[in-house]
């Protein structure tokens, strides 16, 4: 019931929602033209010239296009050995991150035991506390391991995360207990219905966690700086970064470490792309009941 002095709501006009579709678009190119402008000039500039490069005003398009930045890029660094480097990495880590978030994922949701909600309190609890706390006590951890300089000390600290176990948990509840409870009634065992009839179920969010994953641990910089004191180990960005900071070899070439910036973020570009359809799927459902 309405009070009698409220005033009534109209629908929009037809005028109107014809006037706000285009306000709405525009405003949405505006905002992804203001965040894309960065990676587009990095990737432009790449290609650019010297003097295009250093030109006033600025040139964004070039108007020679040349490998050349890319050429010297390889003959000044040993962007194989540290491009497959940063690979293994971050291939081992997605792929640990998916296995063992889900394996736990599984188990808070789906599985009844004792203390199961208070290891679900800790997992929150890991979310809130900042990555950067935990650097000090990782690299004592690995120095008495004696796994510094190594491909497991880049990888076993960042094996599973709180976060994927959080996204797998919170997804796996969608799936119906009566269809698991068939498969059991079934004779199926739990590692059966894990991995036949579970993670066929939660690709979406498999892809999802696989893009977070591969994204953080292939731009991860401060953990492989510590962790790495033989440049045969490094990982492509802290390769990177101490070239841009020997004048020996970058010499102030903007050129080279636009190539160098473009590199890195292609493969996580095309991971995307790839998985996208998945990666909007997951973070759309994930969470749902």
């Amino acid at each position: 019931m309405t009070a009698p002095n409220a005033p009534a709501r109209t629908a929009p006009t037809g005028a109107s929602r014809n006037l706000r579709r285009p306000l709405v678009y525009v405003l949405l190119s505006l905002g992804l033209l203001i965040m894309s402008a960065p990676f587009l000039w990095m990737a432009l500039s790449s290609f650019k010239t010297t003097s295009e490069l250093s030109a006033s005003p600025p040139v964004w398009i070039p108007t020679e296009w040349t490998l050349g930045n890319f050429r010297e890029l390889l003959d000044k660094l040993d962007l194989p050995l540290y491009f497959m480097n940063s690979v293994i990495v971050a291939v081992l880590v997605t792929v640990s991150n998916l296995v063992f978030c889900s394996m736990l994922g599984y188990a808070l949701a789906k599985l009844r035991f004792t203390g199961r909600d208070k290891i679900f309190g800790v997992v929150l609890g890991a979310l809130m506390v900042p990555g950067n706390l935990m650097l000090l006590p990782l690299f004592v951890l690995m120095s008495k391991l004696r796994l510094i300089d190594s491909y497991a000390g880049l990888v076993l600290p960042f094996a599973a995360g709180a976060f994927g176990v959080f996204l797998m948990r919170q997804f796996m509840q969608s799936i119906p207990d009566e269809l698991l409870e068939a498969a059991r009634m079934d004779g199926a065992g739990e590692w059966f219905i894990f991995w036949r009839i579970v993670m066929p179920l939660v690709k979406p969010a498999l892809a999802t966690l696989s893009i977070f994953t591969f994204l953080g641990s292939w731009n991860n910089f401060v953990w492989p700086l510590i962790a790495t004191n033989d440049p045969d180990k490094y990982t492509l960005p802290v390769a990177l970064a101490t070239f841009a900071t020997d004048p020996n070899k970058a010499g102030g070439s903007n050129g080279m470490l636009m190539a160098g910036a473009f590199l890195v973020v292609l493969p996580v570009l095309i991971l995307f792309i790839a998985l996208q359809r998945h990666f909007t799927q997951g973070i759309a459902t994930a969470g749902m009941k």
